[in-house]
């Protein structure tokens, strides 16, 4: 034999097919000597070839997200050196908010040509992501309509997310107990509870006790004063014994960790240079990667879990978006916290002799008990708001009332139940204020000003949120055929509701009704309380949301205790690959009729003490 001696950067990724992982090192001066195996006719047999000692990370995490980003500031401030891949770019909040800019800012007042984009990817929002995104499709199956909001950026959909931080109640990991329908999950409320208190300590959260049951209260921050249109559907709800209560929004009231408490532009929806609103981006990260410990990839697009000969993950191959070129990073565990159907498709993707269906997979549950917030909304006009005079409409930029599940425990015509969500009054006006106006008002010109200024503030929205029961109907799994940009195959979605979810749109809409009534208003029929989507989106011809477009999905990499109906334990580590964990709404068993970001925030804190743990007991 004799030695080879390659220069290479300390960057350059090992591609050399000579080099297997069962070839045996030699350590000298530092450099890493390896005996390679003969796999071609002009390479000989037992040559030695020299390469860099290549880092090893403790952690490798998937996404920075609410999941990731909480991962990433808890492991590495328990000392633990992380690597965080990012499919988007870095995010800098003085040059991508636009909370402060106006609409004639900007060209076609942010919406695009023609006003395509308008909705939850115009310009004039904070940077997220798209329902559609050029070379990176989804599929969906015949007879099925779903649509999939991805984001691709530092902090994902914190960015730009509603900041409603409800708690997960008692009954709701106990949905099977209570029921018969679906799954209890692996772990109680109460297993739960202190992280959850972790998670609002630290971000901040306002509300307000009120004992609702179901609905448990949290470590608040005082809540803003109800606005002249939560005064009077709160009146309206106190008239039909709805339940109408402070919200509980992951917005600061108070300073809190060197964050400005909010200063009332509500214009949370595009983002906040004074951090007063929590993103992922703003909140979770800086402080992980103040102790010096992380690193950040950006434009990083995960591709593949790789299996070390252990049958452990060894590594994440990814592609840099950058260079267009499959780079490789190391580490003793993975956290994979892409969102709840990116972070399936990555593990559907790395297959392996030991899982040809995907790492993690042998149970096939992976893609299944895919779930959305069942989703319906209707729009009241109040004439009484026309004569109101101008006054002070500033708050957050949400809701400052909203109504819980105030039926828990009745019989029902459906099983679970649903919140409800209402906003209206003296926003800011954008392009899409006055559709409504100009579809019933003739005229153009003077007049039709005159008429948008009468209505202007006098419009109040409501929308339902609700529990989906998981279907075997409904589901994601890898397209046989169709790949994205980067050559890794997509998605493909199949979706359907059950009979108990159409009955529970159906009691939305009632409510809605009675509550509209009851409060003086008018129902618009046909009217939507947000713009519709932008893309190829396909409408429902009833009252419930289309699949995905609550942007609420997960499951489908469920944790429970029997490996053999479950991809994860109750840590949310992998049953079959013990360094694998996930850390998103992935492992949710069931959906809930409350928000899931301060549970995955929740989970995510969980687990990574979990790891931490682990790490300390050489276990992982």
């Amino acid at each position: 034999m004799r030695l080879v001696w390659r220069h290479r950067n300390s960057s350059d990724e090992i591609k050399d097919p000579r080099r297997t992982a069962a070839s045996p090192t030699l350590l000298r001066g530092g450099i890493v000597v390896s005996i390679v195996e003969r796999v071609s006719p002009e390479i000989k047999k037992d040559m030695l070839q020299v390469g860099p000692v290549k880092k090893v990370y403790d952690v490798c995490i998937v996404g920075s997200g609410a999941g990731g980003g909480t991962a990433a500031k808890v492991l590495t401030e328990g000392g633990l050196n992380v690597v965080l891949l990012e499919a988007g770019p870095r995010l800098d909040p003085d040059r991508d908010f636009k909370e402060h800019m106006w609409p004639y800012q900007l060209p076609h007042r942010g919406v695009g040509v023609g006003g395509r984009q308008r909705g939850i990817g115009d310009e004039f929002m904070a940077p997220n992501g798209f329902w559609q995104i050029p070379g990176e499709p989804y599929t969906v199956a015949n007879g099925s309509a779903f649509q999939w909001f991805r984001s691709r950026i530092e902090g994902g959909r914190t960015n730009h997310w509603g900041r409603i931080a409800l708690r997960f109640g008692p009954a709701d990991f106990r949905a099977h107990s209570t029921d018969g329908m679906g799954d209890d999950w692996p772990i109680s409320y109460e297993e739960l509870a202190p992280y959850y208190d972790k998670v609002e300590s630290y971000i901040g959260v306002f509300g307000s006790k009120e004992n609702v049951p179901n609905s448990p209260d949290g470590i608040f921050m005082p809540p803003p004063k109800a606005r002249c249109t939560e005064t009077l559907v709160k009146k309206a709800c106190d008239q039909l014994h709805i339940t109408c209560i402070p919200s509980r929004l992951a917005i600061l009231t108070k300073p809190l960790n060197g964050r400005d408490a909010c200063h009332y532009c509500a214009q949370c929806g595009r983002g906040c240079r004074s951090a007063s609103n929590f993103s992922s981006s703003q909140v979770m990260i800086p402080p992980a990667a103040a102790t010096g410990r992380l690193t950040m990839i950006a434009n990083a697009m995960a591709r593949e879990i790789v299996l070390g000969k252990d049958g452990k993950a060894e590594a994440v191959s990814y592609v840099d978006k950058t260079t267009k070129t499959e780079q490789r990073v190391y580490a003793k565990a993975v956290v994979v916290a892409a969102s709840a159907c990116e972070s399936a498709r990555l593990l559907l993707n790395s297959k392996s002799p030991q899982f040809p269906n995907g790492i993690a997979n042998e149970s096939g549950v992976v893609g299944r008990y895919l779930t959305d917030s069942v989703g319906s909304d209707l729009v009241g006009h109040f004439p009484q708001l026309e004569k109101m005079p101008a006054h002070n409409h500033d708050g957050v930029g949400g809701m400052h009332l909203y109504m819980p599940w105030w039926r828990f425990g009745q019989k029902n015509e459906f099983l679970r139940g649903y919140h409800i969500e209402f906003g209206g009054g003296r926003n800011m006006p954008g392009v899409g204020e006055f559709d409504y106006v100009c579809e019933t008002q003739e005229g153009y010109g003077a007049e039709l000003k005159q008429k948008c200024r009468s209505v202007y503030g006098a419009f109040i929205g409501f929308s339902g949120r609700g529990e989906m029961i998981p279907n075997e109907n409904t589901f994601c799994e890898l397209d046989p055929e169709v790949k994205d940009k980067w050559g890794i195959p997509v998605l493909r979605f199949h979706w359907k509701w059950g009979e108990n979810e159409l009955k529970m749109a159906n009691d939305m809409q009632q409510t809605f009704r009675q509550v509209i009534e009851a409060a003086g208003g008018t129902v618009l029929v046909g009217a939507r309380r947000h713009s519709k989507p932008s893309g190829d989106v396909q409408e429902q011809s009833n009252s419930i949301s289309t699949g995905g477009a609550i942007i609420h999905e997960l499951g489908t990499v469920r944790m429970g205790n029997d490996p053999k109906s479950s991809a994860l334990n109750a840590n949310c580590q992998a049953h079959e690959v013990k360094n694998l964990f996930v850390a998103d709404a992935a492992p949710f068993v069931s959906n809930a009729d409350k928000n899931p970001t301060l549970t995955i925030m929740a989970l995510a804190w969980r687990t990574s003490e979990y790891l931490l743990e682990q790490a300390k007991k050489m276990e992982i």
